[in-house]
């Protein structure tokens, strides 16, 4: 079947005639080099060209760009089996300048601007970084400048897993949502979401359209990625359930697709479209959604989370069961039911140990058990989102 042929059932918000205005654009490893170990010249040229045409029709592009490990990794001539951290990080401060080298001559064959843009996890947790970031990136798209991310490996270190994004999946779902895009669009070597994997299964078949990632899909999504990338159809799976969240249409397809970017912005159907499932939430409730700040979870029970869904309200001592990790008052949290899926999140009025001492009890005996109250609800409502 000819997945360009198909249309979705509906169109998803942020589309003008059809059309995507602002587009993240996440180019992976596999694609940039080809399957290769190197960076591969005319594929990258190709991505560019198309980029440069939905520029001149005045859309706003943002790419998150994989490639500077390959590209540092082949400068070095480094060993390929060498995966280490502190190795990979040289590598990243080697890449980095020749990838954009190459993003620079390709754009200014059209006249294009760029920038380059390193993030980290650290940087966007706290909500004047994850302000002060999305000013500058929305200044630069003002300006007619294509905003180039990646993240800054140089620093981020897979040890201090709470710093690090992780992927460049996940990186480029959070850049969406700090850039309330239209259109999130995970180009690799992939073509879409599979029942099964298609590599094993003769008969797996593409998906098309994805209303809402459940379990039965993230089940479709398998492991890792390969050697050359770190990010597998699982963290795009990731990926996309943050965007939908915020409101965001995402596509996965396959890079190699002629014409894929200006096909795409178009709305024509090519590969998985994954639907949102909110509508577009205020900038601070999708900081809060991103869980760039959260330290920790509040784990409550089945009618805490039903209350949660149905009404909305705020988050009661007496629905809650436990909690994992130190956080302070005033930290963002993770609310999650029993079974460890995240319900919602917010801003926590008591400490995590002062919620070991109140939980199950009623608001009013807040008080006679820490000798002191911040309010009745451990969360209040206009600092939840229920997700």
């Amino acid at each position: 079947m000819d997945s360009s042929k198909r249309t979705p059932p509906k169109s998803p918000p942020g589309q003008k005639d059809g059309r995507y205005q602002r587009l993240v654009i996440k180019l992976g490893t596999n694609l940039l080099t080809g399957g290769t170990g190197s960076l591969d010249i005319p594929t990258m040229s190709g991505l560019v060209d198309q980029v440069a045409q939905l520029h001149r029709e005045g859309r706003e592009i943002v790419l998150v760009s994989s490639g500077a490990i390959a590209a540092g990794r082949d400068k070095l001539a480094a060993d390929r089996d060498r995966r280490d951290i502190p190795f990979r990080q040289i590598l990243a401060a080697v890449g980095q300048g020749r990838l954009m080298r190459t993003y620079e001559d390709l754009f200014d064959r059209h006249g294009i601007v760029v920038a380059q843009a390193l993030l980290t996890k650290r940087e966007l947790s706290h909500r004047a970084g994850y302000l002060n970031a999305r000013n500058t990136i929305m200044s630069l798209l003002s300006l007619r400048v294509v905003p180039i991310i990646n993240e800054n490996d140089v620093v981020a270190t897979d040890e201090i897993k709470e710093e690090k994004f992780g992927d460049n999946d996940n990186l480029s779902a959070m850049v969406a949502n700090l850039l309330d895009a239209d259109l999130l669009i995970l180009l690799s070597d992939v073509p879409g979401l599979y029942t099964a994997d298609p590599r094993k299964n003769p008969d797996a078949q593409l998906i098309p359209v994805v209303e809402k990632i459940d379990a039965s899909i993230e089940s479709m999504a398998g492991g890792a990625g390969t050697s050359r990338g770190t990010g597998g159809m699982a963290t795009k799976i990731e990926a996309a359930k943050l965007a939908t969240r915020s409101g965001i249409a995402v596509v996965i397809t396959e890079g190699s697709i002629p014409n894929v970017i200006t096909r795409l912005a178009e709305g024509e159907s090519i590969g998985t479209l994954f639907l949102p499932t909110a509508t577009r939430v205020e900038s601070r409730q999708r900081w809060m959604i991103s869980r760039l700040a959260s330290r920790g979870k509040i784990v409550i029970d089945d009618g805490a989370a039903a209350a949660l869904r149905k009404r909305k309200g705020s988050l009661l001592p007496a629905g809650i069961r436990d909690t994992e990790k130190e956080f302070r008052r005033g930290d963002m949290v993770d609310i999650v039911d029993q079974q460890g899926n995240r319900v919602a999140c917010g801003m926590s009025n008591y400490s995590a140990a002062e919620i070991q001492i109140i939980k199950g009890a009623q608001s009013r005996q807040i008080m006679s058990l820490l000798g002191y109250e911040y309010g009745a609800e451990v969360v209040h409502r206009n600092n939840l989102v229920v997700l």
